[in-house]
C-alpha cells in the first residue's frame, strides 16, 4: 500500500527529482546505489536494487559470472547438467 510522505518535489530541466534526505536514511538509499523504476497506472514506483538470478528470480546468495546473476542453487544445476561446458572458474559463495 502507497503511504503519502507530504513531500512534494518539482522536476529540473532535465526531468530530475531530488529524494530527500531523510527518505534516503529511512530506506537505506546511499549514494550512488542503483534504484529500479516501476510504473503501476499512474504511479512511479522507486525500489533500491537488488540483483536477482537471471533463471529463477531469487535475490539471495547471487554471484555475477561473465556478467549474469546466478544463484547458488541454480548455479549447481547447471554445473550438474552434463550439456552444460563452464569455462575454467572458481565460484565461491
Amino acid at each position: 500500500m502507497l503511504k503519502s510522505t507530504g513531500v512534494v518535489r518539482k522536476t529540473d530541466e532535465l526531468g530530475r527529482v531530488v529524494i530527500p534526505i531523510e527518505l534516503r536514511r529511512n530506506m537505506d538509499i546511499r549514494y550512488k546505489d542503483p534504484l529500479e523504476i516501476y510504473t503501476s497506472g499512474e504511479y512511479i514506483i522507486l525500489q533500491k536494487y537488488q540483483p536477482a538470478c537471471i533463471f529463477c528470480g531469487e535475490a539471495g546468495e547471487i554471484i555475477n559470472y561473465q556478467g549474469k546473476n546466478i544463484c547458488k542453487k541454480c548455479l549447481v544445476e547447471l554445473a550438474s547438467d552434463s550439456n552444460v561446458v563452464c569455462i575454467g572458474r572458481a565460484v565461491s559463495f
